[in-house]
């Protein structure tokens, strides 16, 4: 059973650019603890259970920044033992939500490697938003509607699946490190019930005590949703 039927946590990973400037270090060097942090949290909430993780990794109004480079290089330089380690052994599935476009060659080809090697894993399911923003999703489902005015959106579930998310159970947290309280364009239509926590904590820095504490607090919310 899922902790305390907890399925779905999401989170928006922020705060590594202050961890580099705190610690004094190289912003490459922070993204690589970031990508520890990552491997780390995997394994803990394969450890209580939860089905569905969603991470929020880099905003498509981030993709032009010069930072973005160091993000591309730690993946050229340490993701294949992240995917090994994490994803082989541990038979999770990754699915990439966000936009294909403007990606350098190299990481395209890294990511349909990863989701074609994972298909048919279900120990947890890893949506990674890479190059995501709500607005571009918005663009794509009306794309979609515009291509084939056929579709059926007689339901709600019949508009669910049309988004990156598709019909999966909506995150039932959401936790943005960091210290800002906004949603930063991420999963709009996804978060309509969702019990988000904003926290300090910069992402390099987060611990799984954290998370407990947090899933605590989650199970006094009386979660009405809406009425």
């Amino acid at each position: 059973m899922p902790y305390n039927n907890l399925e779905h946590i999401a989170f928006i990973l922020d705060g590594n650019k202050r961890w580099a400037k705190k610690n004094n270090i190289n912003l490459k060097r922070a993204y690589k603890k970031g990508l520890e942090n990552i491997s780390d949290l995997i394994l803990d909430c394969i450890n209580i259970k939860i089905k569905y993780l969603t991470l929020f990794t880099l905003s498509s109004e981030n993709i032009e920044r010069q930072s973005v480079i160091n993000i591309f290089q730690v993946i050229y330089d340490d993701f294949s033992f992240f995917f090994k380690k994490i994803i082989e052994e541990k038979k999770v599935k990754i699915k990439i939500i966000g936009s294909k476009l403007n990606l350098p060659t190299k990481i395209l080809k890294l990511i349909e490697h990863c989701e074609y090697e994972t298909r048919n894993n279900n120990q947890l399911i890893l949506n990674l938003a890479f190059n995501y923003g709500f607005k571009n999703e918005i663009q794509q489902v009306l794309q979609k509607f515009k291509d084939n005015l056929s579709i059926n959106l007689t339901s709600s579930e019949d508009i669910k699946k049309l988004f990156l998310l598709g019909n999966i159970k909506d995150p039932d947290l959401l936790i943005r490190t960091g210290g800002e309280k906004r949603l930063s364009n991420f999963i709009m239509y996804n978060l309509t019930y969702t019990e988000i926590f904003f926290i300090d904590t910069l992402w390099p820095d987060f611990k799984f005590e954290e998370l407990k504490n947090i899933i605590n607090k989650y199970h006094t919310i009386n979660r009405t949703y809406g009425l």
